[in-house]
């Protein structure tokens, strides 16, 4: 059994659900919620050309869901870089009994989640990022829909800790509108405000797990305890502190290293089911969304993937191929070649 010190306490790795090289670890999140994290230690042959060598991956589930894509952890193992999972405080592994998921009045909480997580990487904190010269292992998040947002908002805060950012079907705006959003807003803070516990109606048809589960037809095999048929009611206050989240972002995040948006090539989100819904996003409006990467920085990449569902990974095989393969030759440009600054001095006078 591995053990690794975070402060003065001792904790232990022991093995994870998932099976065979994966381990989790739980980690103190915000207001003493635990979080968990997942790290893969694969034996699988590591490519020739490894273009995320050197770097530590840290993934960031979404809105009622948890890691389990197995085949995700695998591509980057060998792609070279060492593979971590977080399932944030009230979520997946993380779930206690009598909490209630997504229990949070602003997308900061879950800081504590991700500073954490990092530290038991052996990431230097943000602080220490920013004031020490020593060499570190590369870092790169990737975060899927609400777990894009997250981690799209924490990088603008902590730059300095991050190499780069890949954003699968991120929930970077509101399937509506912004002007609705907009509108929405007040009422739903007031919401938040005066009645806190009192869930928001749900809207999920169940359509994504249609498209996603074993026992439903369709290819993956989860915990739906973890990730019901029919997603987790949504707190008026988190769904509060996404809009917030994401007027921050169309406000402009000003990001300088490079970002990959990975999106379906088209939206399909009506409650009703049609064949077409398997091979579509059913939760976001990826029109909307590509729209709003551009607000992420100056040094983004979006690739809309045909036939894709929500979760890029968990579409049929070839299609997942296409965006591993994609993936790969983003980031060996991305963590290879260098950002502005390694090529600052060699196109100065041109």
């Amino acid at each position: 059994m591995a053990r690794i010190r975070t402060g003065d306490q001792a904790r232990d790795w022991v093995p994870d659900g998932l099976g065979d090289g994966f381990e989790q670890l739980t980690l103190g999140g915000h207001d003493g919620e635990p979080a968990t994290l997942v790290r893969y230690r694969g034996t699988s042959r590591r490519w020739w050309r490894k273009p995320a060598i050197g770097t530590d991956v840290l993934y960031v589930h979404g809105w009622s869901d948890y890691f389990f894509q197995r085949p995700l952890a695998e591509f980057w193992h060998r792609a070279g870089a060492r593979f971590y999972a977080l399932d944030l405080h009230g979520f997946g592994r993380s779930l206690r009994p009598g909490k209630v998921p997504g229990d949070a009045s602003s997308l900061t909480d879950f800081d504590a989640d991700i500073a954490s997580a990092l530290t038991a990487m052996g990431q230097p904190t943000h602080d220490d990022a920013a004031s020490s010269r020593a060499p570190r292992r590369r870092l790169l998040l990737l975060g899927h829909s609400t777990g894009g947002l997250i981690l799209s908002l924490w990088t603008a805060r902590h730059p300095e800790s991050v190499d780069a950012v890949v954003l699968n079907s991120p929930w970077l705006e509101f399937q509506a509108s912004e002007i609705a959003r907009r509108a929405m807003a007040p009422l739903l803070e007031a919401h938040a405000r005066l009645l806190p516990h009192r869930a928001l109606p749900g809207i999920d048809s169940g359509n994504y797990a249609r498209t996603t589960s074993a026992e439903l037809g369709g290819e993956w095999t989860y915990n739906a305890l973890w990730r019901p048929a029919k997603a987790f009611q949504l707190p008026p206050a988190f769904l509060a502190a996404v809009f917030v989240g994401q007027d921050q972002v169309a406000q402009g995040l000003r990001l300088e290293l490079p970002v990959l948006v990975l999106l379906s090539d088209k939206s399909y989100l009506s409650p009703q089911w049609r064949d077409d819904a398997a091979s579509a996003d059913v939760a976001i409006n990826v029109d909307r969304v590509a729209h709003r990467a551009l607000s992420l920085g100056e040094n983004v990449t979006i690739v809309r993937v045909p036939g894709a569902m929500h979760d890029i990974f968990l579409s049929p095989a070839p299609i997942r191929r296409r965006a591993y393969a994609r993936m790969a030759a983003w980031t060996a440009g991305a963590l290879r070649l260098g950002g502005p600054d390694a090529w600052a001095e060699r196109v100065d006078g041109l």
